[in-house]
C-alpha cells in the first residue's frame, strides 16, 4: 500500500479535484492506496469537503487538528496514521501533479529510500523563486545533502523514513536532510509543476528568516544533536583561552610596571581587561551549557534510538 499524506489549510476549492487525480493514479497503476487529508485548522469548509470525499471513496481518510499547528505537525499526524509500506507527501494546492508519483516510485526501485521532487521549471512569482533557490543552495552547502529543491511538497519514500524522523516547528522543510542524517539514501527527480489554480500561498516573506533559523537548528541537530558539548565546549574553551591569554598579558604588564619601572597605562583603562574577563566568564558559561545539554541528551537517548537499522539477516521470535 502507498499512503499519501496531504496537509490542508484553507484549500477547500482544490480538494475534490486532487482526490480525483489521486484516484486516477491508483486506478491506472492498479495500486492499493490511501489518501490521508490532514485538516490543519482550516476555516473555509475544508473539513466538510474531506468528510464528504471520505464518504464517497473508502481510500480517503481525514484527520482534523483542533487548531492550526503548522505543516510539520500536520505531516507528523498523517505519518502516524499511515498504514502503507510506502508513504508520500503532497501539497493540497494542485501545483504538484499526482501523476508524477509513479515516476518517484520507479526511482525508489533503484535502491533509494526517499525521493523528492525537483520543481525544475516553477510557476511561482519571482520573489518566491529566487529566495527559494538561494535557500536550497545554502541548505545543500551547509548540510552536504546536495539537492535542488529540499522543500518540494511531493515526496515518496519508505515508511520507516517518515516514522524515524521527528518533525516539529517548521522542520518539514528539511525532511531530506533529517532522513540523510539517519543514513537513508535520498535523491531527487525533476517533476512537472503547475500554476496555482485556487487561492494564494500561505507563506510570506517571514518564512525565509524562519527558514534560515531552522536551518541552523537542523545543522546543530544533525551534527551535534548527540554530542552538543563538542560544539558548545569547543566554543567555550576558545573563548576562555582568549580571555586567559589576555589576562596573562595584562599581568605581565602590571609586573613590569610595579617592579621593573616601566610606565604603562593603568590596567583599568585598558579595554582588553574587560574583554578578557568577559571571554573567560562567557567561555565557562558555554561549557556549563554544554554539560547540561549532554545530560539532557543522555536522558532522552533512553527513549530514542541513536541509530537506524537498514536490515538484518535473522528472524527472531518475539
Amino acid at each position: 500500500m502507498i499512503s499519501v499524506v496531504i496537509p490542508v489549510y484553507n484549500e477547500q476549492a482544490s480538494l475534490e479535484a486532487l482526490a480525483q487525480e489521486l484516484a486516477a493514479v491508483a486506478t491506472k497503476q492498479e495500486w492499493e492506496m490511501e489518501f490521508i487529508f490532514v485538516d490543519d485548522g482550516s476555516s473555509d469548509g475544508s473539513w466538510q469537503t474531506i468528510r464528504r470525499l471520505a464518504e464517497q471513496d473508502a481510500r480517503v481518510h481525514g484527520i482534523r487538528l483542533r487548531r492550526n499547528f503548522g505543516k510539520a505537525a500536520a505531516l507528523a499526524a498523517g505519518f502516524r496514521a499511515a498504514r502503507g509500506e510506502w508513504i508520500g507527501t503532497l501539497d493540497a494546492d494542485l501545483q504538484d501533479d499526482p501523476a508524477e508519483i509513479p515516476r518517484l516510485f520507479e526511482q525508489l526501485q533503484q535502491g533509494y529510500d526517499l525521493v523528492t521532487g525537483w520543481k525544475k521549471v516553477r510557476y511561482d512569482p519571482w520573489h518566491k523563486v529566487i529566495p527559494s533557490r538561494i535557500f536550497n543552495w545554502l541548505v545543500s552547502k551547509l548540510t552536504g545533502v546536495h539537492l535542488h529543491d529540499h522543500n518540494c511538497g511531493l515526496k515518496l519514500g519508505r515508511a520507516e523514513v517518515f516514522r524515524e524522523i521527528r518533525l516539529y516547528g517548521e522542520l518539514h522543510r528539511f525532511i531530506t536532510v533529517l532522513a540523510a542524517a539517519r543514513g537513508f539514501r535520498v535523491t531527487e527527480l525533476p517533476i512537472a509543476h503547475r500554476p496555482r489554480p485556487y487561492g494564494r500561498s500561505k507563506y510570506g516573506a517571514s518564512r525565509f528568516i524562519k527558514g534560515f533559523l531552522d536551518l541552523l537548528t537542523v545543522q546543530f541537530l544533525t551534527r551535534y544533536g548527540r554530542r552538543p558539548q563538542h560544539l558548545l565546549g569547543t566554543i567555550g574553551m576558545l573563548l576562555a583561552l582568549f580571555g586567559l591569554v589576555g589576562i596573562i598579558y595584562l599581568t605581565v604588564l602590571w609586573v613590569l610596571t610595579q617592579f621593573a619601572g616601566y610606565a604603562f597605562a593603568p590596567l583599568h583603562t585598558r579595554p582588553l581587561l574587560i574583554y578578557s574577563v568577559a571571554a573567560v566568564l562567557l567561555g565557562a558559561q558555554m561549557m556549563s551549557i554544554g554539560f547540561l545539554a549532554e545530560l539532557i541528551t543522555a536522558y532522552q537517548s533512553r527513549e530514542e534510538d541513536a541509530y537506524s537499522i537498514a536490515e538484518t539477516t535473522e528472524k527472531r521470535n518475539s
